[in-house]
């Protein structure tokens, strides 16, 4: 039930495909080991208002935030972290390579108690 959901500023929009990053991530994600395919979700977040560093409009930023249910060891954690960062940061390098660009990930986990879970995704996968 991985969830990672990603901020964005609005001015990426015109040099960055995010619908292509979504899919950049959730390959990663899957690639890890980690997490079961049927429950990753990713989503980006327009952020259309923001002020980075000097107030220069050019700045940008991605933020992703991966939340998960807890229980998984942490080094295999921290070896996903790693993992779906730099292929964050691989699709995102034609774009830092020409702009300002904030790249930023964090992985927290989810008390279980707290976080009750219902679908039929699996339902309507192949097998």
């Amino acid at each position: 039930m991985p969830h990672f959901s990603f901020e964005y500023s609005a001015n990426l929009e015109d040099i960055v495909n995010i619908t292509e990053l979504c899919s950049v991530i959730r390959q990663a994600a899957i690639e890890s080991g980690l997490f079961p395919m049927p429950g990753i979700r990713v989503r980006g977040f327009k952020a259309e208002h923001y002020s980075i560093a000097d107030g220069d409009t050019k700045h940008a930023f991605i933020d992703l935030s991966v939340r998960l249910r807890e229980g998984r060891p942490q080094d295999k954690k921290e070896a996903a972290t790693h993992a779906i960062f730099e292929a964050m940061k691989n699709y995102m390098q034609p774009a830092l390579d020409k702009s300002s660009i904030a790249l930023s990930m964090e992985m927290r986990d989810i008390d279980a108690s707290l976080s009750p879970k219902a679908g039929t995704i699996r339902d309507h996968l192949p097998t």
